[in-house]
C-alpha cells in the first residue's frame, strides 16, 4: 500500500498544474487556460502569429496544451514544444463534440479542449506532425500533384472542345499532347486552344524537373526509399510519398497498423451477429492513399509481375460479388502499405513469391 501512495503522490507531481486549450483561427486563436481542479484561469484571444504565439507562451512554465490539427498545427505545436510544454494535437475526427455541437463557437471549442486534455488526452487520438524537412521535402511531391491536376483539366478542356466539333483527341501521352496536338487542332480552334496547348507544354516541363528532383531525393537524402522501391510496381514518386508520410517507421508497433492509418482499413459497426460489410474509413493521408491504390492497380493489370500480392489479389477477384475487382485493389493497396512498412523496418530483400516457396518446401 505504501508504494502505491508513492506513485501516486509522484503522478500528482508531475501533472501539468494548467490545461490551456487552444482554437486556431487563420488569424485570431482562442486560448482557455485552466486549473487542475478544472477552473477557467483565463480566456483570451491570441494573434495567430509566431511573435504572439512566443510572447504569449514563453516562460509560463510546462503546461498542457491541446489544439485540433490543422493548417496551423504544424509551426505551433513545434514552437511549444521548443518553450517546454506539453503538446497533444488532436485529430479533428474524433472531436465530435465540438464540430457537430449547437453551440459552437471559438470561445466554447477551446474551452471543450482544455477540458477533454484534463480528463483523458488519449480520448482525442493525438496525431504526430512530421519533421521540418520531411515537411518541406514533401511539399515538392504536392506542388507537383498540384501541376498535374492543372494539366489534366486543361487536356480535358482541349478533348471535350474538340469533340463538341466533330474532332477526335489523338491517343498521345499527357508529357507529349503540346507537341503533337498541335497539327491536329483545325484553324477555327486555334485561337481558343493553342494557348492552352502552350500552357500544357509548360506544366509538362515543370512536371518532368519536379520527377528528376524526386528521384535525386530518394537517392540522396532518403535511401529508405530504395527499399521499398523492390515492390515491382513501386515507384520513386511513392516510394518517397511513403517514406515522407510515415517519417518514423518506429511509432508503428506493428506494420499492419499503417493500413489503418492511411485509412485502407473497412469502417466497422458490428452489432450482435450484424455484422454489415462497410467501405474504407478514408482516414490518413489521401495523397498516399491514391498513390498506392494506382500501384496495386498496376499490380493487378496486364502488365504485374507474378509475386505472393498478386495471386493473393486475384484470389479476392475470383470470390466474385458485387464490385469484387474494387474491393481486391483496396485490399492489395492495404497489404502493399504493410509490406512497404515491413521492408524499411527490417532492411530485407524483397521476394516477389516467398510464400510460394515456402508451402512448396
Amino acid at each position: 500500500m505504501k508504494e502505491k501512495k508513492v506513485r501516486i503522490q509522484s503522478s500528482r507531481v508531475r501533472a501539468p498544474k494548467q490545461i490551456i486549450g487552444i482554437d486556431i483561427g487563420d488569424r485570431i486563436s482562442r486560448v482557455c487556460v485552466l486549473s487542475g481542479d478544472c477552473v477557467i484561469v483565463r480566456e483570451e484571444p491570441l494573434p495567430t502569429t509566431p511573435e504572439a504565439f512566443r510572447e504569449r507562451f514563453d516562460g509560463l512554465g510546462r503546461c498542457r496544451t491541446v489544439i485540433e490539427a490543422g493548417a496551423h498545427s504544424p509551426w505551433i505545436s513545434r514552437l511549444l514544444e521548443e518553450l517546454g510544454h506539453e503538446v497533444i494535437v488532436a485529430n479533428t475526427r474524433q472531436v465530435r463534440l465540438i464540430y457537430e455541437s449547437d453551440s459552437k463557437n471559438d470561445r466554447v471549442d477551446a474551452r471543450t479542449l482544455a477540458r477533454l486534455a484534463r480528463v483523458d488526452p488519449g480520448l482525442l487520438r493525438p496525431i504526430h506532425h512530421r519533421t521540418v524537412e520531411a515537411q518541406s521535402d514533401l511539399a515538392v511531391l504536392r506542388a507537383r500533384d498540384v501541376l498535374v491536376s492543372g494539366r489534366t483539366k486543361l487536356i480535358n478542356n482541349i478533348r471535350g472542345t474538340l469533340k463538341a466539333f466533330g474532332y477526335r483527341f489523338p491517343r498521345v501521352s499527357a508529357s507529349s499532347v503540346g507537341m503533337r496536338l498541335r497539327e491536329s487542332i483545325p484553324d477555327m480552334l486555334k485561337t481558343a486552344l493553342l494557348p492552352m496547348l502552350e500552357h500544357v507544354g509548360h506544366l509538362s516541363a515543370v512536371i518532368y524537373a519536379y520527377d528528376k528532383t524526386i528521384v535525386k531525393l530518394g537517392k540522396t537524402k532518403y535511401p529508405a526509399t530504395q527499399l521499398i522501391q523492390q515492390i515491382p510496381g513501386v515507384g520513386s514518386l511513392t516510394g518517397l510519398a511513403f517514406v515522407l508520410t510515415i517519417d518514423d517507421p518506429h511509432r508503428f508497433e506493428r506494420s499492419r497498423d499503417v493500413g489503418s492509418y492511411l485509412g485502407l482499413r473497412p469502417r466497422q459497426s458490428d452489432s450482435g451477429q450484424c455484422k454489415p460489410q462497410l467501405s474504407i474509413t478514408k482516414a490518413g493521408n489521401g495523397y498516399l492513399r491514391r498513390l498506392l491504390v494506382g500501384c496495386a492497380q498496376y499490380i493487378l493489370g496486364h502488365f504485374g509481375v507474378d509475386s505472393d500480392l498478386r495471386r493473393w489479389g486475384y484470389a479476392l477477384m475470383s470470390r466474385g460479388g458485387k464490385n469484387a475487382k474494387k474491393r481486391a485493389i483496396v485490399a492489395v493497396a492495404r497489404k502493399l502499405a504493410v509490406l512497404m512498412h515491413s521492408l524499411w523496418v527490417s532492411g530485407t530483400v524483397y521476394d516477389p513469391l516467398r510464400h510460394v516457396r515456402a508451402e512448396a518446401a
